[in-house]
């Protein structure tokens, strides 16, 4: 766990079970006039009391639809929020937190700096919470974390989904490139982005490609080896996959003997540090990328225009993940709207970047 711009580590105290005993504030109308009160709002909108609390303390907790209903129920029965929420919002430490599964993966550095500017921004210090790949250290350091932040922006995950929504109960959270049903996510379009890939290897004439996965336990692994084998299917090309490989230049460079050994003219890397391990692999021993073997990769770190030849990629808009997670986790934490659906993802586009790793195919030998 390795902390960036160091804050303030004090916990925030959790509301909810005060406002469900019904410890809320009252504004007194009149002498005579009985204040609305949490069960009140229930009972008229449908829902239970614990739900009315999140959706005055935790927004992000609630549906969209869900928090307008209780909000209007809310107003109408001239029903306030409890006076310990708004004493709460004081006692925040200004402290995100941002999990990641390996810090030396160039792919979260722009997904940090993004959540950082919007961080720094608003008064917020940023810690980071590194997983190296387990999951059971990944639980553990939630589990010390958590009451020490006002949210949580986790940018890779290798907990199951009933961990994660667990974890999103204590505080606020923004999952990124993974759907979790009842948190709310940021994703990219895979399915988009894989198709751009695979249509550009078409038109250069490439009918045996394979897909080069990644971990197997990555929900962006699942969602990219689905689109692969979709896109194969609609254009009509060989499809073959090689894998799962560590997300890695080592595990790139160790996966060249079975890319080999599918006899294919092209290959569509799970991320760029797979491509460019197989393409120095490649290279040793006396390959030519692309004349040998086109590479596409996937998110377009900053390495990926630095390597020779520069690496064709699937771009991803990474900063702003970074942003839109912070700012609706800061949203989540100090009770404001925010823009993100806990039961719809927000959806940013892909695209291809075409660089010299990726030509005509070659004809393979009979």
């Amino acid at each position: 766990m390795n902390a960036v711009n160091p804050g303030l580590l004090r916990s925030s105290d959790a509301i909810c079970c005060q406002v469900a005993l019904g410890l809320v504030g009252v504004e007194h109308q009149s002498p005579s006039t009985k204040a609305a009160t949490i069960y009140d709002v229930a009972a008229a909108a449908g829902v239970s009391p614990s739900t009315v609390s999140r959706a005055f303390s935790r927004p992000g907790r609630v549906s969209a639809k869900t928090s307008a209903r209780i909000h209007q129920v809310a107003a109408d029965l001239g029903y306030r929020a409890p006076q310990v929420a708004r004493a709460d919002a004081a006692k925040q430490s200004k402290l995100l937190a941002i999990s990641l599964t390996d810090i030396t993966n160039p792919f979260f550095f722009s997904i940090i700096r993004g959540a950082e500017h919007v961080a720094v921004s608003e008064g917020y210090s940023i810690l980071l919470i590194d997983s190296e790949e387990s999951e059971e250290l990944e639980r553990r350091l939630y589990d010390r974390t958590m009451p020490l932040v006002d949210g949580v922006i986790i940018a890779t995950s290798r907990l199951s989904d009933t961990a994660l929504r667990s974890a999103a109960k204590v505080s606020p959270t923004v999952i990124l490139n993974r759907l979790v049903p009842g948190v709310p996510s940021v994703v990219t379009d895979y399915a988009r982005g894989m198709r751009r890939a695979l249509e550009h290897l078409a038109e250069l004439g490439h009918r045996r490609v394979a897909y080069v996965s990644g971990p197997s336990a990555s929900w962006a692994e699942v969602a990219r080896a689905r689109a692969f084998r979709e896109g194969c299917f609609e254009l009509d090309l060989a499809d073959h996959r090689v894998g799962p490989i560590p997300p890695t230049v080592r595990g790139g460079m160790g996966a060249l003997p079975q890319v080999r050994e599918k006899r294919v003219t092209a290959v569509v890397c799970f991320n760029d540090m797979i491509a460019i391990g197989l393409m120095r692999a490649a290279k040793a021993t006396g390959m030519t990328i692309p004349s040998d073997l086109s590479v596409i990769g996937f998110d377009n770190i900053f390495a990926s225009d630095l390597v020779t030849p520069g690496l064709t990629t699937v771009a991803a808009p990474l900063s702003l993940l970074g942003e839109r997670a912070a700012r609706s986790v800061i949203a989540m934490a100090t009770g404001q709207e925010h823009e993100l659906n806990p039961e719809s993802p927000s959806v940013l586009p892909m695209r291809l970047i075409v660089r010299e790793t990726t030509t005509a195919a070659r004809r393979l030998p009979a």
